[in-house]
């Protein structure tokens, strides 16, 4: 094997044979049948939806658009890939890489219009798979405790894992150093955006969630889906959203650019941003409160607002009367893995539910952190209008210096967010700098 990340795939496998080995014995069940899923049609067309495989498919394969294939996994025996590669001289069929997890399953090439039948014993079936698709095969479809214990299982990385993440945070910030010299040369987010897939070596169809590319006032749209084919008449700000997958496993990265046109306070405030997010990074150890972390963003946003004399009372009266929510309504951050927002975040180790407070109900990640986790972290300050003019008309209104909130309408927003891995010591970012 020439592949590099051989023998740390080598292991990831070993890891995962154990466990399922130890969860399937633990539940009862002889196997577990994985469906990869398929991409929809679109309504009266021939045409398909993209598509992205199941995650606990991709979590053994890493092939995340490997449609309508199955995966048969049985304790000590050789996992069987019932791989969808029909003969076809519309499409190329499927091929698989060369890499170390092909050499450790059974692989059985057909058309699969019905699933394969299983052995004799107890068995699930997960994935999205009908009811009556589970019932023909004699398998439970998607029990909760055995989906509960997979996903617990995804929590925390292997260093296979964690190089595949690394991987895919470097090819994005390719595109992000591509991104912003697109912008400071006068391109419109539509070139923006197409400057961002070519240098990451990616098709729009393959980017792990919608690439945000936002210039100006478009940047204080937090999900922004949209990409402008004219240049506007000022540049003043590029906000920039955008991962890579490799392998199965995404980086979620976003930068935030001041333009030649800028008012003078968006730099400074990037800066800050940025010096606030370096602070939060630097207090992730295992046993750490992730909604104490968030409020702790809040805390420092606060700070920040006040010494730019965006807010005027206090830092503890703009926590407190909600301004700072106001200017960020979003989480600091979630899990990182295979899903961009990835799975049991906001539950304990037992499945028990974690769900976020009522003030912050956009946090997506409500558990203490734990070694081996990688999480976002991603403050931020943006000028919404709908959260804004509330506030204005509130009784805490007048704590607000709405002059320097209107300098900075026309920028939209900042967001910084790197990819962080919790170890047992000083956190490891894994999200490298802009060149």
């Amino acid at each position: 094997m020439t592949d590099p990340l051989a023998e740390l795939q080598c292991s990831h496998l070993d890891r995962l044979e154990q466990r399922y080995a130890e969860v399937l014995s633990r539940l009862g069940h002889d196997g577990v049948l994985i469906y990869s899923g398929q991409p929809a049609l679109h309504f009266g067309d021939d045409q398909h939806t993209d598509f992205q495989a199941y995650g606990h498919f991709q979590h053994w394969t890493g092939q995340a658009y490997l449609a309508q294939s199955w995966l048969l996994v049985c304790p000590g025996k050789r996992p069987v890939l019932y791989l969808y590669a029909p003969d076809d001289f519309w499409h190329l069929p499927a091929r698989l890489p060369q890499e170390a997890w092909v050499e450790r399953v059974e692989v059985v090439k057909g058309r699969f219009d019905v699933p394969p039948a299983l052995p004799r014993g107890r068995y699930a079936v997960i994935g999205d798979v009908g009811v009556a698709t589970a019932k023909a095969l004699g398998a439970e479809l998607n029990p909760t405790a055995l989906l509960l214990a997979l996903d617990e299982e995804r929590v925390r990385k292997s260093e296979y894992e964690v190089a595949c993440i690394g991987q895919a945070n470097r090819q994005a910030m390719a595109g992000h150093v591509a991104a912003r010299d697109a912008f400071l040369s006068g391109a419109a987010e539509l070139d923006v955006q197409l400057a961002y897939l070519k240098a990451s070596r990616q098709r729009e169809s393959h980017v792990p969630y919608g690439n945000i590319i936002g210039i100006n006032a478009h940047a204080g749209v937090l999900h922004y889906q949209h990409y402008d084919a004219a240049t506007p008449a000022k540049q003043q700000s590029l906000l920039v959203d955008a991962g890579h997958r490799y392998r199965g496993y995404c980086a979620d990265i976003t930068r935030t650019w001041a333009g030649a046109q800028a008012d003078p306070l968006f730099p400074a405030l990037t800066e800050a941003v940025t010096h606030l997010q370096q602070q939060l990074i630097a207090a992730l150890r295992p046993g750490v409160d992730y909604v104490g972390l968030h409020e702790r963003m809040h805390d420092l946003l606060a700070d920040l607002l006040v010494e730019h004399r965006i807010v005027l009372g206090s830092p503890e009266s703009a926590v407190a009367n909600g301004i700072t929510r106001a200017f960020c309504p979003h989480g600091l951050g979630h899990l990182l893995g295979i899903q961009v927002h990835d799975v049991a975040g906001r539950r304990t180790a037992d499945g028990t539910a974690m769900p976020p407070p009522d003030e912050h109900p956009a946090l997506r990640l409500t558990r203490e952190l734990e070694p081996g986790m990688v999480v976002t972290i991603e403050p931020g300050l943006y000028v919404i209008p709908m959260l804004l003019d509330p506030l204005r008309e509130g009784p805490a209104g007048h704590q607000v210096n709405w002059e320097q909130v209107e300098r900075l309408a026309p920028h939209g927003g900042i967001r910084i967010e790197d990819n962080v891995l919790v170890t047992t010591g000083t956190p490891r970012n894994l999200t490298p700098e802009a060149e």
